[in-house]
């Protein structure tokens, strides 16, 4: 474990660099889950990220040599900015890898951060072997979360929490590497032992879980995943000792879920998070972890960049998947008025037309009728009923 000293040494370090975020108490959660729900907003720290705790402090607390040609590091996101931005205030230079999928949001972050981008490599493993490469030319190498100094300043994520909510009973905290989580439970441990802690994965790139079950650290196979900040092959050495000593359960939540916990953080809390910063929603939802009665549980939700047009298929598809948008098909006379009879039809059920395709040309159709597609705003599953069957009752086909 990283020493609780060496955590309280980080927090008073970090006091002037970063922000001391919020634990938001959420009523509408605990009513859903049947426990007092908190969230613990890191996705309003500087960079949108927790990274910038352990980036922060790995710079700032003298331990190793800065190399006379700044540092280097590997990331896809929230690592990349945050050393990008505590270099920049350590006035040193930073290297960014990142891989050649990388969205064009998040080079254009880390360079306006500071930091100089080299596109390399299909994936995070083939990045940390390049800004390892680097590392040989003068650069220093700050890994994303199997470090001491990363482990301790995330740590202070722990010691907040028990400052704000001494009496929590459960933290559920997403894990990739294991750099957060291994440094939550350090601090929380130290002064909690009864505090239970639980991690949180997608369950495309399961590393950690699958680790655990074999009692030895093995690599995951890794897919793509809306928590992206989280699908890591193969956790740290010393992230994966700690989380053996100190978590109590691992959970993998899959990509719907994280889906909808992004959502539901939307709409309830007004609260953007990332995909791997839904992930302990998606915990809850999944019924994959189910609190005690009344028992106050935190979330953190460890970021909250997420690229705009992810954002919006993400939403798209949950509105879809929730009934409250609905797409059908009709069959109708091409002769004047019977499109606008449709559309009446439609507003008598208080459904709300969002787009409407009308196609004369399909071939499946005789050659006096037209197609036309609707897609429409629906309060829900049983609205959505209610307007198949109305469509039908007053004589339309539908496709």
């Amino acid at each position: 474990m990283i020493p609780l000293q060496e955590i309280e040494k980080a927090a008073k370090t970090l006091a002037p660099h970063i922000i001391k975020t919020p634990l938001v108490h959420s009523p509408a959660f605990s009513r859903m889950f049947g426990a007092q729900v908190y969230l613990k907003l890191e996705n309003l720290q500087k960079t949108g990220s927790f990274k910038i705790r352990g980036a922060s402090y790995r710079l700032l607390s003298g331990g190793g040599t800065i190399g006379p040609q700044g540092v280097v590091a590997a990331s896809a996101g929230n690592h990349a900015q945050g050393v990008a931005l505590a270099a920049r205030r350590a006035g040193v230079r930073a290297t960014i890898v990142m891989p050649e999928w990388v969205s064009i949001t998040k080079q254009e972050a880390t360079r306006a951060y500071g930091g100089h981008v080299v596109i390399h490599g299909q994936s995070i493993g083939e990045c940390l072997a390049r800004a390892e490469e680097l590392s040989r030319t003068g650069m220093t190498f700050i890994h994303p979360f199997d470090d001491v100094d990363i482990m301790a300043g995330q740590g202070t994520v722990g010691l907040e929490i028990l400052q704000d909510l001494p009496d929590a009973d459960m933290i559920l905290c997403p894990v990739g590497g294991g750099g957060l989580i291994s440094g939550i439970a350090s601090a929380v441990k130290a002064k909690r032992p009864d505090l239970r802690i639980i991690g949180v994965q997608a369950a495309v790139c399961a590393a950690v879980c699958f680790s655990l079950a074999a009692g030895h650290m093995v690599e995951a196979s890794s897919a793509t995943s809306i928590a992206d900040g989280i699908t890591v092959k193969k956790p740290g050495q010393q992230c994966f000792d700690i989380i053996s000593r100190t978590v109590e359960n691992m959970v993998a939540v899959e990509e719907e879920q994280i889906a909808a916990a992004i959502l539901l953080l939307l709409e309830r809390k007004k609260i953007l998070a990332e995909g791997a910063g839904a992930a302990p929603l998606a915990a809850l939802i999944s019924g994959l972890v189910v609190p005690p009665n009344d028992a106050r549980v935190v979330l953190v939700i460890s970021g909250g960049n997420v690229d705009s047009p992810l954002l919006g298929r993400v939403i798209r598809q949950g509105l879809i998947k929730k009934g409250r948008v609905m797409r059908i098909g009709v069959q109708l006379e091409d002769v004047p008025g019977s499109l606008s009879r449709l559309l009446a039809a439609v507003a008598a059920l208080k459904a709300n037309v969002l787009h409407i395709h009308h196609d004369r040309g399909a071939g499946n159709l005789p050659i006096y009728m037209t197609r036309v597609e609707l897609e429409l705003e629906t309060r829900g599953p049983e609205h959505v009923a209610d307007v198949i069957a109305a469509m039908k009752e007053k004589g339309y086909t539908l496709l």
